[in-house]
């Protein structure tokens, strides 16, 4: 089955949208962030232009954008995690990105505290 360009357009701008909305991010935040124009975002949604791979790359880097999903449609999370385990995830992307540092650092916490408990028990 083939898919025409305007089609392929249209659903790289559904899935930027629905990656968007599932972080909780207004378009002007978003786009200020980014370094692109509001106009230019809207452009991306709606499916008139595409992202090129810097923006693709900063969304990834900043949101935890699913770029495999956004070009193709498949997700590349793992698809063997638990349910607790994926609200962790969606949490993680509502996060703004002084909350997900917090959150970084506190799981490198509880990470290290378990090796000292472990070492211990041995």
């Amino acid at each position: 089955m083939s898919t025409s360009k305007e089609e392929l357009l249209f659903l790289i701008g559904q899935r930027i949208r629905r990656e968007r909305e599932n972080s909780g991010i207004s378009q002007e935040e978003i786009a200020k962030n980014i370094g692109v124009s509001t106009r230019t975002w809207g452009k991306y949604e709606r499916g008139e232009t595409v992202p090129d791979a810097t923006v693709l790359a900063m969304l990834s880097g900043l949101y935890g954008f699913d770029t495999n999903f956004i070009l193709t449609g498949r997700s590349s999370i793992p698809t063997d995690i638990t349910q607790e385990e994926q609200t962790l995830i969606e949490n993680y992307r509502a996060m703004n990105d002084a909350a997900r540092l917090n959150m970084q650092a506190v799981g490198v916490a509880f990470a290290q505290s378990e090796l000292v408990e472990k070492k211990k028990v041995k």
